[in-house]
């Protein structure tokens, strides 16, 4: 199938696609701050720039969107039928960006969790995803060991 857009109006679409406050973000960021968690936005000093990040806790949250970072198993994270290669090759890159930040992550000594658009899509999702990582930061915070 061809592409009924022209190579400008291609262009002009996807530079509109945000990579902060997006709909998703700015849902989960809703919930947990109604559940009493305080945090920081898009965490400049860190590595791949968190679009949570909860000093207090350590932690850090990616609110992936599922057809850029390949969900699996998810019906969002579909494949353009035109021009395969040159998706693949970004999508590989993205999985692989995200790998090397969680690990340099994890090596400064943070605990990085992933959040999926699809787990928010609703309001109902994002309450119960919301409460879920809620309770994760908690327990996390509960079991870490106090620093001398």
């Amino acid at each position: 199938m061809t592409d009924f857009l022209s190579p400008a109006e291609r262009s002009e679409r996807m530079s509109r696609i945000r990579g902060k406050d997006t709909q998703p973000e700015l849902a989960l960021r809703k919930v947990l701050h109604r559940l009493g968690l305080r945090y920081r936005l898009h965490g400049a000093g860190l590595p791949g720039k968190p679009d949570l990040v909860f000093p207090r806790y350590r932690t850090v949250v990616f609110v992936h969107g599922c057809f850029w970072h390949r969900h699996s198993g998810c019906k969002i994270a579909t494949t353009p039928k035109s021009n395969t290669q040159f998706w693949q090759e970004k999508f590989d890159k993205n999985i692989a960006r995200d790998a090397q930040t969680a690990i340099e992550l994890q090596a400064s000594g943070w605990i990085v969790l992933v959040v999926w658009e699809c787990e928010l899509a609703s309001a109902k999702k994002a309450r119960e995803t919301g409460g879920r990582l809620n309770e994760a930061i908690r327990q996390l915070d509960q079991r870490r060991v106090p620093r001398a």
